[in-house]
């Protein structure tokens, strides 16, 4: 097992630089909306209470925050040219509710996508341009004020309305990232916990009309799962799911384990019957020497109380060998800890994977 923390940053060790320095729906009369809206070092403590994720990584919150600013001023100044409310769909309305956005999707996150339900409602603004969309269960869909003019689509129908235009892993991801949203919006998660969110958001996909990628949605609901962190979490959870681990726990709160603050300290992915478990480490765990102080003492206490903790990084899913390495490590641990599973050598399809699982039903 390779544990070895990163490098830490300047100014762990007092060797710091200067200067170093983290209503009315349009087109559809009968649509819903929603309005939405340190380092402490690690002790042990009899009890440590439960939560659904921690903070989002500044980096990726700053860069969605920015980028909901940017497409928003764009979409309103697309809904004033038009002199009406506009609903807007695909990606910008993952931008507009500040969801990450799929590495691999065809249609351009450049353009402003609006839908309606059928052809004569479809609205089409030359400036500036937008690009229209027919998605015809829209009159089920909760859709989202984001102000007075620009409306968002239903995330669970945005998810549904791009299977066609990303990959079957990509899906996943994004049903993940979603999830997260709807669990950190009071307004969208209406008090449900993260279990219940995708409970609900298993039933609606199912209840759903034919659409174009529906079976490619149903196959994917079995592999979504809540409180994932970020895409690359998800992306970390999947490549262990191709090479046959057993299914982690997501975001697993260490029972007992907090920082001197009271905070809970949680693991990205856990096998918490064997003590093993997967962190990822971003580009701010390595640059931002608090996250990195806090880092090492959570994982200097975990390993004191016999956990192994493996770190993932963006090199680690950079390609499929690494994946592959990543992934033995991991099983190796849980082998020597009495875990018991069909580790393969090559990774296996999701779509394969969504098969055998159907024969064995």
């Amino acid at each position: 097992m390779n544990d070895i923390l990163p490098t830490p940053p300047p100014g762990v060790f007092d060797d710091e630089p200067s200067g170093w320095t983290r209503s009315h729906t349009p087109g559809v009369a009968s649509a819903r909306t929603i309005n939405p809206e340190l380092r402490s070092s690690p002790r042990m403590v009899s009890s440590a209470p439960t939560v659904i994720t921690g903070p989002v990584p500044p980096a990726m919150s700053e860069t969605l925050t920015q980028r909901k600013r940017e497409m928003l001023k764009r979409c309103t100044d697309a809904a004033l040219q038009l002199g009406q409310p506009v609903l807007f769909g695909m990606t910008t309305s993952l931008i507009l509710q500040s969801v990450p956005l799929p590495k691999d999707c065809d249609i351009d996150p450049a353009e402003l996508h609006t839908v309606s339900d059928s052809h004569r409602t479809r609205i089409r603004a030359i400036v500036p341009p937008t690009t229209p969309h027919i998605w015809k269960p829209l009159s089920d869909a909760h859709n989202v004020r984001i102000n007075k003019h620009v409306y968002a689509l239903d995330l669970i129908h945005t998810w549904a309305q791009l299977a066609t235009h990303i990959s079957l892993e990509s899906l996943v991801i994004l049903g993940d990232a979603i999830l997260t949203t709807i669990a950190r919006k009071p307004g969208l998660a209406n008090g449900r916990t993260a279990d219940g969110i995708y409970q609900d958001f298993v039933r609606q996909v199912t209840e759903l009309p034919k659409f174009n990628a529906k079976s490619k949605c149903m196959i994917t609901l079995a592999f979504i799962t809540p409180r994932v962190d970020s895409p690359m979490e998800s992306k970390t959870r999947i490549a262990t799911t191709k090479y046959g681990l057993p299914p982690a726990v997501t975001n697993y709160t260490v029972p007992g384990a907090t920082f001197s603050n009271g905070a809970p300290i949680t693991l990205d992915l856990a096998w918490p019957e064997f003590r093993v478990a997967i962190e990822y480490d971003g580009d701010h765990h390595r640059t931002d020497k608090n996250q990195w102080r806090r880092d090492n003492d959570k994982r200097e206490l975990l390993r004191h109380h016999h956990w192994i903790v493996i770190i993932a990084t963006a090199a680690n899913m950079a390609d499929e060998p690494s994946q592959a390495e990543l992934a033995y490590r991991v099983g190796r641990q849980l082998a020597l800890r009495g875990a018991v599973f069909d580790f393969t050598l090559t990774a296996t399809p999701l779509d394969e994977l969504a098969r055998r699982r159907r024969r064995r039903i």
